[in-house]
């Protein structure tokens, strides 16, 4: 054993964090034996309550805790109270279920096992974590969240109603949801006109064929009556999606009071409260964690959750989220929302369907017509999902509002929504893809799977204070929400804390209140340039119109087409978009140097700087193991993502025409990637290359790409520009 007090404490929290308790305890008993209070014995202390707790010797672990609460530092003070709250009452329901035991019962590596039997813990090594001031242990359990301290911070036993949000939120909350309907009912007229059209233009084409004239008629109406008639059907049609390809069951009320009693009150109480009948219970046979809910009215609803919901979070927590969907229900939104995900599921099924047919064929031929076919259901899932984008995030805000409001326990449902994100993470892992029941049902879950990568797979590197310092205090952060479904995970977590506090209440994690941090505008606009150039276009679309029409005035032109086709005002557009694109490459994609490559060592730090933009690019040099789907259905390389030593992070790949190799070949092997960091609503890294430990190299040319669309959008708004109508006078 090290003779150094140092030494021997870090062998104990190695030897304790690989399982190996006995070997913990040996190390740390003489350490903690030492009536000192410094941070070294403090810490031995600890380490032996869990260390203790796991073998069985739950008096002992009492004992030490009884000791710790006398402690001077008072989030030592806080953890033994904590601490010794969970053995004692572990000892009673064990107790009570006449176990053989008399002890504390050690935690087992079973997924069933629950995480309100242990005693508090987070993630640590032997350092202090940001914001707590102290240490705690992680375990060698399956998930990452059962290993992370959990402050357990109390709910409110009895607690005033919140404010009811001011008229115009809710008629903004109304218009969102028309706007959505609208939006869906468009994007579904334009698809339909456009197959109608081609269908006819191929006809036309054929010989001994002629066009269809039904074809030629608007199917407004019909596309209408029909979105109308699936509202009215959405439960029942939703049933029967669900259970035939993601074999939906019944969740009985006794099997849900197995996994939490409080959930089922919640329920009872709630349409007990609005006098409806009680809420339909579905659950999918799924680990990871996740929760929806559809119908069209309170009467018809639906609330699902997963298996791995039920095994993952505590009892307390379970009942946050049912009382989350029950928000959403009492919001009546979620009627629009069960359409969306009705319209949008029978196309993910036809891009799976269609990619498995691929990846069977042998012929050419009907592999690259698969993977045609692959490509454009997925491109309409995507249009159609995207017209609820906005709505999805403006909803949450009040469910989570909703949630904490029912349950009076603002501080559960932190720790919910952090255990889904770990179980996501952890789900993604294990199946080294994304499944696909998290992505075609992602609009409707309480946390996105992409929000999960980063957030719960670095929660035993990062404390969640950390990582939340970009999404709470960077003053352009909801910018880069725009194409995401779900608001930002950091910006829930504080409404959620505000709300604790409102009701004097300890929060679960302690957000620093500092104001947003300085972010220079040049970045952001530069960040923005693309989009910036297309207000560019319309005013030289106008500037060209007034020369022209001096010009005109003055009989120096004998044109004038300007009045007759307005198109000219489209390629200025598409002009503005290219002078925006050029500006931003260069610092959107910085030359990497191999002295300036940041490592997987860093990647924390990096993810928590509040002060830097996507634009603000790190490069970076990380080793780790490819996830992503494999075969066609990736074909778009739309699921890659590393797996390193730190945690998740999300790939960005651009193919290479040519390139005889795919990165789908390589998912499962350990790869080195190298390209630019950047921190978003989403975390990701732009590839600059993919290379495996053999050296075979796969390059993803993102600037070169860049600068093929700025010269596209040049020549194609020049093109528009010099071929309008001309009408010599």
């Amino acid at each position: 054993m090290p003779s150094h007090p140092e030494s021997s404490l870090e062998a104990g929290l190695v030897a304790l964090k690989e399982g190996n308790y006995y070997a913990a305890i040996t190390q740390l008993e003489p350490i903690a034996s030492s009536q000192n209070q410094s941070n070294t014995c403090l810490q031995a202390k600890v380490g032996l309550v869990m260390a203790y707790a796991r073998t069985g010797e739950s008096l002992k672990a009492i004992a030490l805790c009884e000791n710790l609460i006398s402690s001077s530092n008072s989030q030592v003070q806080e953890w033994a109270k904590r601490a010794l709250e969970h053995l004692i009452k572990s000892q009673k329901r064990h107790r009570k279920a006449k176990n053989t035991e008399t002890g504390f019962v050690p935690v087992n590596n079973s997924s069933q096992q629950k995480p309100q039997d242990s005693i508090p813990e987070r993630n640590i090594d032997n350092r202090y974590v940001a914001n707590t001031g102290f240490m705690s242990i992680r375990g060698s359990r399956k998930t990452e969240a059962s290993s992370i301290y959990w402050r357990q911070a109390r709910r409110a036993k009895v607690w005033q109603p919140l404010r009811k949000p001011n008229l115009m939120l809710s008629t903004l909350s109304m218009l969102l949801t028309a706007g959505t309907f609208i939006s869906l009912f468009w994007v579904l007229q334009a698809i339909l006109r456009f197959s109608m059209g081609l269908i006819n233009l191929i006809l036309d084409k054929l010989p001994y064929l002629k066009p269809l004239q039904l074809l030629y008629s608007d199917p407004s109406s019909l596309i209408l009556v029909c979105l109308l008639v699936l509202i009215g059907l959405s439960p029942w049609l939703l049933d029967w999606l669900l259970a035939s390809f993601y074999g939906q069951q019944q969740l009985s009320k006794e099997v849900l009071n197995t996994h939490s009693r409080e959930a089922v009150r919640v329920i009872q109480r709630t349409y007990q409260q609005r006098h409806w009948p009680v809420v339909k219970l579905r659950i999918l046979p799924m680990a990871a964690p996740i929760m929806l809910t559809y119908g069209n009215l309170p009467h018809t609803a639906r609330i699902v959750v997963s298996q791995g919901l039920l095994d993952q979070l505590a009892d307390d927590e379970i009942a946050t989220i049912y009382a989350l969907g029950l928000g959403q229900i009492d919001r009546w939104d979620f009627m629009v929302m069960s359409l969306v995900l009705l319209v949008t599921l029978p196309f993910y099924e036809l891009y799976q369907q269609a990619s498995a047919w691929g990846n069977k064929e042998s012929q050419p031929i009907w592999n690259w017509m698969a993977t045609g076919l692959t490509c454009l259901f997925y491109g309409i899932w995507c249009l159609l999902t995207g017209t609820a984008l906005l709505h999805s995030r403006f909803r949450l805000y009040y469910s989570d509002r909703n949630a904490a409001e029912i349950t009076g326990n603002p501080n559960g449902l932190i720790r919910a929504l952090l255990k889904i994100a770990i179980g996501v993470a952890d789900d993604i892992k294990n199946q080294q893809h994304t499944c696909r029941q998290l992505e075609s049902l992602n609009i409707l879950a309480p946390i996105s799977y992409q929000q999960s990568l980063s957030l719960g797979s670095m929660a035993n590197h990062l404390p969640f204070e950390s990582f939340f310092m970009w999404e709470n205090f960077n003053p352009y952060r909801r910018w880069f929400t725009i194409n995401n479904s779900h608001p930002l995970m950091g910006d829930r977590i504080q409404r959620l804390c505000q709300i604790a506090c409102h009701w004097h209440l300890e929060t679960e994690l302690h957000l620093t209140g500092q104001e947003s941090c300085p972010v220079k505008p040049q970045s952001f606009l530069l960040q923005i340039s693309p989009w910036l150039g297309i207000p560019l276009g319309f005013v030289l679309a106008g500037l060209f119109w007034i020369i022209w029409q001096t010009a005109f005035a003055l009989h120096l032109l004998n044109l004038k087409w300007i009045y007759d086709d307005w198109s000219f005002v489209t390629g200025f557009l598409m002009i503005g978009f290219s002078i925006g694109t050029v500006m931003r490459i260069n610092a959107f994609f910085p030359d990497i140097k191999p002295l300036t490559l940041q490592t997987d060592y860093y990647l924390p730090n990096l993810l928590s700087d509040p002060t830097v933009l996507p634009i603000d690019s790190v490069s970076v040099r990380l080793v780790g193991k490819l996830l992503g789907r494999r075969g066609i259905s990736n074909f778009l390389a739309q699921d890659l993502t590393l797996e390193s030593n730190t945690g998740l992070v999300k790939l960005n790949h651009i193919p290479w025409l040519g390139q005889p190799i795919n990165p789908q070949e390589w998912i499962g092997r350990q790869i080195i990637v190298t390209g630019w960091l950047r921190r978003g609503a989403t975390p990701w890294i732009d590839i600059q290359t993919l290379e495996t430990q053999t050296g075979k190299t796969i390059n993803s040319p993102h600037p070169i790409w860049s600068t093929v669309l700025a010269v596209a959008a040049l020549a194609w708004g020049a093109y528009i520009v010099l071929t309008a109508q001309s009408v010599p006078i």
